[in-house]
């Protein structure tokens, strides 16, 4: 099999799981507990926050560690939201439809059970959410805006420090689900102007099950998972000392090697752009040609459907994503494919394909070689 679906999740990078074995091991003490083995679980706990807080430029105090990208999502908005209306009263929410469901379904939940007012941004053709569409929506009552860096379906980059700054002007909350961003874009806070960001470390070669918060001090932020008081009492629960030893070092693993990833992938990606668009007849990329992830290419194929065609990658060896998803039976585009406006007979043939540090030009062309028979073949079963 060749593994062309990166951003679902990547391995574990083999010096990751080295920093992690000890606290899988001999190091098993609980974080909370006083004598020596919880001293040095702790310990270990404290020098992870202190190295992905030096990479994201901010004070350790302002990394929460969770449990994976979702939780992040779910502790910003709903805790944010809480704490904003707490604060000033405000009640809207604002985000795209193009986000990650983590984020839009939280939001749909707020409004639906805790009396918010959630407003949808539109997105333009490529995806992207502009400052001018983020200017005419917000307005006096409004608490917080959540917007990803980078899509995970389409690839498209999103102008986060313009929309964080256009927030901030307003003494507006500004979230951003950078879970897909990190592996390869900068994730300075600073530099980005957020008062929160969420990361899942399994996107860049960290294990699963472990994500975190940056959250800019003086935040008013309402914890959702109550208990002990870990986490600067925003998330109660024995801290996985291992997983976050993990993320720490995947983190400092990507920013010493990003340079040097995306000169790898974004070749690659750019030939099966080139290839696919050139030789296979109803294809359209999606998301931005320049402004996209460098390992990112993702399609649409007129009548041709998504999951059928994946499956006919699989039996041939190939592993990808598409962004159609099957219910009760009934495929449907992705919430993405329809916020761009694209017809359904085009929404549901969406294939998407990432790629990561160990694939290959052999990979790659093996890959375009037999692409264009298998949308073929795909297109006429769909025909029948």
């Amino acid at each position: 099999m060749i593994y062309f679906d990166y951003s679902a999740t990547t391995p574990i990078d083999p010096r990751v799981l080295d920093a992690m074995m000890p606290y899988l091991t001999e190091s098993f003490g609980n974080p909370s507990s006083i004598h020596r083995y919880g001293q040095k679980a702790e310990a270990a706990i404290e020098s992870a926050r202190e190295m992905v807080a030096s990479f994201l430029n901010c004070l350790p105090a302002e990394i929460i560690f969770t449990s994976c990208g979702s939780e992040s999502d779910n502790l910003a908005i709903r805790g944010g939201a809480l704490g904003m209306r707490e604060k000033n009263g405000s009640q809207w929410i604002l985000a795209s439809r193009a986000e990650h469901p983590a984020v839009t379904k939280t939001i749909e939940q707020l409004g639906k059970h805790y009396g918010f007012l959630p407003e949808w941004l539109d997105v333009n053709a490529q995806g992207m959410v502009t400052a001018e569409v983020v200017s005419k929506a917000i307005c006096n009552n409004t608490g917080l805006v959540s917007v990803m860096y980078a899509n995970n379906e389409i690839g498209t980059i999103n102008p986060l420090r313009d929309l964080a700054e256009i927030c901030r002007a307003n003494g507006i909350l500004f979230h951003t689900d950078a879970v897909q961003a990190a592996a390869y874009l900068p994730v300075d806070v600073q530099v980005l102007s957020v008062d929160m960001m969420s990361l899942g470390s399994h996107k860049f070669y960290g294990p699963k099950g472990v994500g975190a918060l940056y959250v800019r001090k003086g935040t008013p932020l309402i914890s959702h998972n109550t208990g002990g008081g870990q986490e600067n009492n925003l998330r109660a629960g024995t801290q996985n000392v291992a997983y976050i030893v993990g993320f720490a070092e995947s983190l400092k693993l990507t920013a010493q090697e990003r340079e040097q990833r995306i000169k790898h992938v974004q070749p690659l990606r750019d030939k099966i752009i080139g290839a696919v668009l050139e030789t296979i007849p109803d294809s359209q990329l999606t998301g931005d040609m320049n402004v996209r992830l460098p390992h990112h290419a993702s399609f649409v194929f007129k009548d041709v459907d998504g999951n059928l065609l994946l499956t006919l990658l699989d039996a041939a060896g190939f592993a990808c994503s598409s962004g159609s998803a099957c219910k009760t039976g009934n495929p449907e585009p992705s919430e993405v494919m329809n916020t761009l406006g694209l017809p359904r007979e085009w929404g549901l043939g969406s294939l998407r394909v990432t790629l990561g540090k160990d694939n290959t030009v052999a990979d790659v062309d093996s890959f375009l070689k037999i692409l264009p028979s298998l949308v073929e073949k795909a297109r006429n079963l769909n025909q029948r």
